[in-house]
């Protein structure tokens, strides 16, 4: 079997041809989120609050599938630099197997009645618990589509095939935002769902996108070779995946709690406010996601460099994916400080949306930058197997500075004033990554 491509083409243009089409197929991902919300905010703030006070459980769902793919693509491709084939296979599939199992306990739960719980625990306005529960049982219930998705296309791109991701991510956001408003306002023959069509036209991008995406790895991913035995679970593949898998897990659940707390936070002034920080997420995924996308075009590189113990692609890979990391982020800086009334006026805002949302956006984006530089540089701790690195990096960050300081802030009664809380946050990551950072580059690069 010839060496993958991660091993010989140069880096620049190997991380282009890695990322870009990722970064394509999350840029339409984050243009689905904001149209999804634009659709539900014309039904009404309430609809749009309910849907916002669901996303920490989402979130959480998919840190659980989502951290599971990290440790998935980690072994997986550091796995064929090493040329143990087997290893990769069991990787794929036991990973497939993890994230099915993963999802039946969502469902499972759902039908326990934990999204109206959830959804309860955050507001005691009986519409926004109505429209928040009904988005989200039906998330739960159904979350085998998105299960799927992740997984499947985390076997692309561990082996390099990342335009195919770019297809399928694509055609399931192109699937979702299409069906949006056909089954939120009953277009075409369609019944009106209300905030339920959102959660329907979600699931249907999902699975359409995880079908193909299946497709591509049966028909074109060579470097898997796919059986029914690879699907049963051995003891020491699903610990090295969760090994890797286990701190991301935990360090995108913490961005559930996080989002949570920040909820009961901002609920304290009113529900405007957390009306605000709901649309401020997607609005951010625009320039977010594209990153995320970099990230996980670096990781398989990083990842089958170290295998493989190519010091010299390691720092070239990383030095490139941080400058593009930065720059894409400080444009979202300028955008943000430029045009917040515009964006926010896409999401049907009221006065009161728009006297906090422009203040809110402008103060928060000034993170962006050094977010963009965080990101990159954790790349290497996941590819690396040091992901506890990063799961410490987001525990700082996000529960021990970002919701103590959002917290002392809004005790001054101006919620303005709580934005600034990302910042102070976003610095304070800065700081501890470049710790983990140094300590990493020292012991394991450079002896490389």
């Amino acid at each position: 079997m010839k060496e993958n491509k991660m091993g010989v083409m140069p880096v620049k243009k190997l991380i282009v041809s890695m990322s870009l089409p990722m970064m394509i197929s999350m840029l339409v991902q984050a243009l689905y989120n904001i149209v999804d919300s634009v659709f539900v905010a014309r039904l009404s703030e309430e609809a749009l609050t309910g849907v916002t006070l669901a996303f920490p459980m989402q979130n959480l769902m998919f840190s659980v599938v989502g951290g599971t793919g990290v440790g998935i693509n980690a072994m997986l491709s550091r796995s064929l630099g090493e040329k143990l084939y087997d290893e990769s296979d069991s990787a794929a599939g036991n990973g497939i197997t993890l994230n099915i199992l993963a999802a039946l306990i969502f469902m499972a739960s759902s039908f326990m009645g934990a999204a109206g719980a959830f959804i309860g625990s955050q507001t005691s306005d009986p519409m926004i618990t109505r429209e928040g529960t009904t988005y989200l049982s039906i998330v739960m219930v159904l979350s085998i589509g998105m299960a799927s998705q992740v997984t499947m296309e985390r076997l692309l791109q561990s082996t390099g095939r990342t335009f195919y991701t770019m297809i399928t991510q694509a055609l399931g956001a192109i699937i979702n935002i299409i069906m949006d408003p056909i089954m939120i306002f009953g277009l075409f023959g369609f019944p009106r769902l209300g905030v339920a069509g959102a959660a329907y036209a979600t699931i249907i991008g999902q699975t359409v996108a995880a079908s193909l995406a299946l497709y591509f790895n049966l028909k074109k991913n060579s470097d898997i070779r796919f059986s029914w035995k690879i699907l049963l679970l051995k003891a020491d593949t699903v610990k090295r995946i969760y090994f890797v898998g286990v701190p991301s897990i935990l360090m995108i659940a913490i961005g559930s709690v996080m989002t949570y707390l920040f909820n009961l936070i901002l609920n304290t002034f009113s529900s405007t406010a957390v009306a605000v920080f709901g649309v401020y997420f997607k609005l951010q995924s625009f320039f977010f996601m594209p990153v995320f996308g970099l990230n996980n075009g670096v990781i398989p590189v990083l990842a089958y460099n170290y295998g493989a113990r190519k010091k010299e692609r390691i720092q070239e890979a990383l030095r490139f994916s941080v400058v593009l990391a930065f720059s894409i982020m400080v444009f979202g800086t300028v955008i943000f400080e430029l045009f917040p009334g515009k964006l926010l006026t896409l999401f049907s805002a009221s006065e009161d949306m728009l006297v906090i949302g422009i203040k809110a956006l402008r103060s928060i984006a000034w993170s962006f930058p050094i977010a963009g530089i965080c990101i990159a540089l954790g790349s290497v701790f996941q590819a690396f197997g040091r992901s506890y690195y990063s799961l410490i990096v987001s525990l700082g960050r996000q529960l021990f500075v970002l919701i103590p300081v959002a917290y002392l802030l809004s005790l001054t009664g101006n919620v303005d004033n709580v934005w600034w809380s990302f910042v102070i946050a976003e610095v304070a990551s800065f700081i501890l990554t470049a710790v983990f950072f140094r300590k990493l580059n020292r012991d394991v690069i450079h002896k490389l």
